[in-house]
C-alpha cells in the first residue's frame, strides 16, 4: 500500500460515526448488513449513514453487493490487512516476524489484482443444506470437471436430504453416493481444504452470519427460494425444484467457463455478483 492510500484510509476512519460504523460491520462478519439495519444498530439517518458508507466504500474498506432489491455492506478484510502491513512492515527493523502477534493480520491475504487459476474450491451454502446447496455441488462436480472441486454446507443441516433432491439429481445423471447433509463446521478447521469460492444461496440473510473463511475466498450469494416451505410431494415443490435446477446449472455453466486467467480478483468478484441477477420465475407461496 501507497502512503497516499493508508492517508485515505486514516482520514476516512478520523470520524467516530465512521469508526463505529466499520466495528459494526466487523461484528457482523462476512454476511454483513443493510443499510437498513446499519441505521438501525448505531442511530443514523439515512441521508447521513448514505455519507459515512460512500466514504468507507471509496477507499474500499468497505463493498456493497446486490441481494435481490437490497443493497448488504460488508468489511473488506484484506484492505485492514493492507493497512496494517503498512504500518508494521518496518517494524523491528525491517523483520515484522519479530513484532509477534502486532503483525497477524498481515498473513495470507491475496492482492485484488491477481489473477486466479484453477484448480478451484468452491463451497455452497444454505442453511439446511438439503436442496439448494446440493444440487450446486452435484452439478458443479459434472460441469467442472477437473478444474473445480465442489462442496456444499449449511448452518443448520438437515439429518438427510430431501429425498425429491436425491431422487432428481440421479435422473439426471449425477453421482449420488455421496450427497450427505453437512455442517459448515467441517470446513473451518485446520485440515480442511481452503475455499476458493463461498457462494451463499439462501433467500434471506435474517438470522444468518457466514463464517469468514479467509482472504482467500471469494464470497458471492446467489439468493434462491427454498423448496421447503412447500410440502413434500407437493406441485409447488416439485416446480420449485425444477426451477432451481434449471437456474442453477445455467449460472454454474456460466461460471465454469469465465476466463479465469484473464479476470483479476475483483472482476471475478463482479462477474459472481451479476450471476446473482439471473432471472428465476418460480412458484409464490399460496
Amino acid at each position: 500500500m501507497e502512503s497516499s492510500a493508508a492517508a485515505d484510509v486514516f482520514a476516512a476512519l478520523g470520524q467516530e460515526s465512521r469508526l463505529d460504523l466499520l466495528r459494526t460491520l466487523l461484528e457482523a462478519g462476512p454476511s454483513g448488513l443493510s443499510a437498513g439495519a446499519i441505521g438501525t444498530a448505531l442511530g443514523i439517518v439515512p441521508s447521513t449513514l448514505s455519507f459515512h458508507l460512500r466514504a468507507l466504500e471509496q477507499v474500499g474498506l468497505i463493498r456493497p453487493t446486490r441481494q435481490g432489491r437490497s443493497l448488504i455492506y460488508a468489511v473488506q478484510v484484506d484492505r485492514l490487512r493492507q493497512t496494517i502491513a503498512f504500518l508494521t512492515e518496518t517494524c523491528c527493523g525491517g523483520q515484522p516476524e519479530l513484532c509477534g502477534a502486532l503483525t497477524l493480520p498481515m498473513l495470507a491475504s491475496s492482492p485484488e489484482n491477481s489473477p486466479m487459476t484453477p484448480a478451484f474450491n468452491v463451497l455452497f451454502l444454505c442453511t439446511r443444506n438439503s436442496a439448494r446447496s446440493l444440487m450446486a455441488e452435484a452439478i458443479l462436480r459434472k460441469l467442472g470437471g477437473d478444474r473445480f472441486r465442489a462442496y456444499s454446507a449449511g448452518s443448520d443441516p438437515a439429518p438427510q436430504p430431501m429425498p425429491e433432491v436425491v431422487e432428481k439429481l440421479e435422473t439426471l445423471g449425477h453421482d449420488v453416493s455421496g450427497i450427505r447433509s453437512k455442517s459448515w463446521q467441517e470446513f473451518m478447521h485446520r485440515e480442511a481444504p481452503r475455499m476458493d469460492f463461498v457462494i451463499a444461496l439462501c433467500d434471506t440473510l435474517q438470522g444468518q452470519n457466514c463464517p469468514d473463511f479467509g482472504d482467500q475466498a471469494i464470497t458471492a450469494s446467489w439468493p434462491l427460494p427454498g423448496p421447503g416451505k412447500f410440502e413434500p410431494g407437493s406441485s409447488e415443490r416439485v416446480l420449485l425444484l425444477n426451477e432451481l435446477y434449471a437456474n442453477l446449472h445455467r449460472r454454474i455453466g456460466i461460471f465454469t467457463n469465465l476466463k479465469f486467467e484473464a479476470l483479476d480478483r475483483m472482476s471475478l468478484r463482479h462477474q459472481l455478483d451479476d450471476l446473482a441477477q439471473a432471472p428465476l420465475s418460480v412458484a409464490k407461496d399460496r
